[in-house]
């Protein structure tokens, strides 16, 4: 098997989680990943059911958006994949949802605290805002890379938008966009009761070289 047509079956698997976790409604969202050492990536369709998202339904792109292979369009979050690849070569995958909470906090504008441990183990601290950016260009991609590249998080909330994360791996990308969803839920149920106390940036850095290095097998 190739390495695209292996990483089309690993792409269209991973948006499967997204329904899973109730991340992304209708034919919203996307995951991609970066094909190891060419300069290409996999990523969803445009505009297509995820019930029909099969290996076969995955396209390739280059890194400036242009269809290599597939039969469809790709996804209109093209662009903002293949700038974040182009800009940032340790990540190899990335992921876009609607996700309700974290959402609402791209809705606010307002990053979200680092008042969990989980935060801290998975982002490395708080999780940061993006700009406002259109979609059809790579202005978002732009804006992600700006964000992400003065911050230990995996994930940004694209003000007005939503949420991207970024990983080594797909699959590790998919796991920061489950995670973030469910600390924003969290955190704003903590809000409602009142103050959120943050944790103190010596024990955040321990926690986070913890998860990172030592947690797991």
């Amino acid at each position: 098997m190739s390495a695209t047509a292996e990483l089309r079956r690993t792409v269209a698997d991973l948006h499967r989680e997204l329904t899973k976790y109730e991340l992304v409604i209708w034919t919203a969202g996307n995951v991609s990943a970066r094909v190891p050492g060419h300069d290409l990536m996999v990523i969803k369709p445009s505009g297509v059911s995820y019930d029909e998202l099969g290996p076969d339904a995955m396209v390739v792109t280059d890194l400036y958006g242009n269809l290599v292979e597939g039969e469809f369009a790709p996804s209109s979050d093209t662009a903002a994949h293949a700038y974040v690849y182009r800009h940032m070569p340790d990540v190899n995958g990335v992921v876009h949802t609607h996700s309700p909470y974290a959402t609402a906090w791209a809705a606010r504008g307002e990053p979200i605290p680092c008042v969990l441990t989980m935060i801290a183990d998975e982002f490395g601290g708080e999780i940061p805002v993006g700009p406002f950016a259109l979609i059809g260009d790579d202005s978002i991609g732009q804006g992600i890379v700006e964000t992400l590249r003065n911050s230990r998080s995996k994930a940004v909330l694209m003000r007005n938008h939503g949420p991207f994360t970024v990983g080594p791996t797909a699959k590790s990308a998919v796991k920061s966009a489950v995670m973030l969803e469910d600390v924003a839920r969290t955190v704003h149920f903590a809000l409602q009761l009142g103050k959120a106390s943050a944790i103190d940036q010596q024990d955040v850095d321990r926690l986070y070289e913890r998860y990172q290095n030592v947690y797991g097998q």
